[in-house]
C-alpha cells in the first residue's frame, strides 16, 4: 500500500510538471510591429499605460533578456515562425511587395516551402491553427506562385502583406483565406482580434489551438482612436507623440480583450501566452512617414535595424495562469531568451514531433517555465547586412556581447544574397571586435576588446566559427 501510494504521489508530481502534462497547453503568440523594449509600463514606460500587459507580466515571467531572430521584420518573422536563422531561409531583410524584377532579386524572395513553421508541427498533434494580422513572409502575397499562411499550416488566416493601409485606422488591404475582404471600420489590433475572438467561438471542439496574433501597431503609418489620443495629449510633447503614445495604449486594450474572451470561454487555464515584438522602435523622422515613432529602448543602445542591443532586445512575457512554479509567478527572469525558442518550446509542451535531422537554432526554455537550470549550447548569432551601424554580425554568449565588422566596414550594405553578392560576405574578414558585458554594461559602452585579449581571442574565434557556419549553411537566390 505505501508503495501505491507513493507512485501515486510520484506521478501527480510529475503531471504538475510544465512540460509534463497529459493536455497539450493552448498556445498564443502576441507579436508587435515596432515596439521599443522601453514602451511598455512594465519595461519602465514614464507615460503609456498598459494594464492588462501589466497583469499578465505579474501573473508570469517577464524577461528582461528577451531577443527577436533579427532587427527588422520579415527575417524576425520567419525566424520566430521556424525557430531557425532567417538567414537560413533566404530571408536577410524587409520583404518589399514584388514589382519589376530587380538585379539584387529581391523581388523572388519569400519563406520558402522547404520551412517548417510551429503550425506545421503543432498540426499533426491535434492543433487547430489561426493566423491574424501582419504576415510579411512573401514578396507575391496572395498569389499562387509562392506559399501563403494557408501553405504553413494554418486552417485559417486574416492577414496584410505588409502594413495595414494607408494606416491602422479603417484599412483596406486585408486578405481572408485567400479572399480580399476590401475596406474594414476600425483599428487594425481591434479588428484582428475580433476575427481571433470569432474564430475561438465558432469552433468550440475540445482540440488545443495555437493563435498567432500579430499586430501591425506600433508601426507606421500610425493612427490611434481619438479617445486615447486625448488622454494622452496633457503628457505629451506633440499630437504625434500623443498618437504614438495611444497606439500603444490601443495593442494593450486589444490584449485585454483577447484575454477576457479566453476567460469568458474557460480556455485562460491551460493557455501559455507570449507577448514580444519583432524589433526594436522606429527612428523618428527616419523616413517621410516616420513621424509618429516615438518608440523608446529604454537603456538600451541603437534602434531598430541597429545589432546593438535595441535593434533586437525586445519586451518578453510569458503567462500560463495555474502552471508556473509559485517562485516564477511575477518574476524578472534574466536568461537570454530568443524567438527562435518559441517552435521547440512548443513543441515540447506540445508533445509534437521534430525530425532528429531537422536544424533549429532555438532550444526549448521548458527548464525555465520548472524553475530548473536552462543551458543554451549554442550561442545567439546575428547576421543582418543592412544594419545602419558598421557591425553587421552580433552575437550573445551567456554574459557576453561581441559585435564584428566585415572587411574593417568596407564591405557595403545588403539586402538580399545572391550568386553574385555571397562572396562578399563569404569571403569577408571579420574586424573591430567589440565585446560587453552585459550584466555590468547594457548600454554597451565599455569596450572590452583591448583590455583583455584572452577573452577576446575565445569570444572572436566562437564567433567566427559560429558566422561562417551560418553564412555557409544561408539560402542564395
Amino acid at each position: 500500500m505505501k508503495t501505491c501510494l507513493l507512485s501515486l504521489i510520484v506521478t501527480l508530481a510529475l503531471l504538475g510538471q510544465v512540460g509534463a502534462s497529459e493536455t497539450p497547453p493552448n498556445i498564443i503568440v502576441l507579436l508587435c510591429d515596432d515596439l521599443g523594449y522601453g514602451d511598455l509600463e512594465c519595461y519602465g514606460h514614464p507615460t503609456i499605460k498598459t494594464p492588462n500587459l501589466n497583469r499578465l507580466a505579474a501573473e508570469g515571467i517577464r524577461f528582461s533578456d528577451c531577443y527577436s531572430a533579427a532587427p527588422v521584420c520579415s527575417p524576425s518573422r520567419v525566424g520566430l515562425l521556424t525557430g531557425r536563422s532567417p538567414n537560413r531561409a533566404g530571408v536577410y531583410d524587409w520583404i518589399p511587395e514584388a514589382g519589376k524584377p530587380t538585379a539584387n532579386l529581391r523581388h523572388l524572395v519569400h519563406m520558402r516551402q522547404q520551412e517548417q513553421t510551429i503550425a506545421q508541427f503543432l498540426r499533426p498533434a491535434g492543433y487547430k491553427t489561426c493566423q491574424v494580422g501582419k504576415w510579411h513572409c512573401n514578396s507575391r502575397f496572395n498569389q499562387p506562385t509562392q506559399p501563403q499562411p494557408g501553405d504553413f499550416g494554418f486552417d485559417h488566416w486574416l492577414a496584410t502583406q505588409n502594413n495595414a493601409a494607408p494606416s491602422h485606422e479603417n484599412p483596406t488591404n486585408f486578405v481572408r483565406n485567400g479572399t480580399r475582404i476590401g475596406p474594414i471600420k476600425g483599428y487594425s489590433c481591434q479588428l484582428i482580434v475580433d476575427e481571433a475572438i470569432d474564430w475561438l467561438s465558432k469552433d468550440k471542439n475540445s482540440s488545443p489551438f495555437f493563435l498567432f496574433v500579430a499586430f501591425h501597431e506600433p508601426h507606421e503609418p500610425v493612427a490611434s482612436p481619438e479617445s486615447m489620443v486625448q488622454h494622452y495629449l496633457s503628457s505629451a510633447k506633440t499630437k504625434d507623440q500623443a498618437q504614438y503614445f495611444a497606439n500603444v495604449a490601443n495593442i494593450d486594450d486589444a490584449v485585454g480583450r483577447l484575454i477576457h474572451q479566453l476567460d469568458e470561454m474557460q480556455l485562460r487555464e491551460n493557455t501559455i501566452i507570449i507577448f514580444t515584438s519583432d524589433n526594436g522602435p522606429e527612428t523618428l523622422n527616419r523616413y517621410r512617414s516616420a513621424n509618429r515613432s516615438y518608440g523608446q529602448s529604454g537603456p538600451l543602445k541603437g534602434m531598430k535595424l541597429h545589432t546593438t542591443e535595441a535593434g533586437f532586445r525586445v519586451a518578453g512575457i510569458l503567462n500560463w495562469k495555474n502552471h508556473l512554479p509559485k517562485a516564477l509567478i511575477g518574476s524578472v527572469n534574466e536568461t537570454p531568451i530568443t524567438a527562435l525558442d518559441f517552435l521547440p518550446t512548443f513543441c515540447e509542451l506540445a508533445n509534437a514531433s521534430i525530425p532528429a535531422d531537422h536544424h533549429l537554432d532555438g532550444t526549448s526554455i521548458t527548464p525555465i517555465l520548472r524553475n530548473d537550470q536552462f543551458e543554451r549550447k549554442k550561442p545567439l548569432i546575428w547576421a543582418y547586412y543592412n544594419a545602419i551601424n558598421d557591425a553587421r554580425i552580433a552575437m550573445r554568449d551567456g554574459q557576453w556581447k561581441v559585435l564584428a565588422k566585415l572587411n574593417g566596414g568596407k564591405t557595403r550594405k545588403l539586402t538580399n544574397l545572391t550568386r553574385d553578392t555571397l562572396p562578399l560576405v563569404r569571403d569577408a574578414e571579420l574586424t573591430d571586435f567589440e565585446i560587453y558585458n552585459l550584466q555590468t554594461d547594457i548600454q554597451e559602452q565599455n569596450n572590452l576588446a583591448s583590455s583583455n585579449p584572452e577573452l577576446t581571442k575565445r569570444l572572436s574565434k566562437k564567433l567566427l566559427d559560429e558566422y561562417r557556419t551560418l553564412v555557409n549553411e544561408s539560402h542564395v537566390w
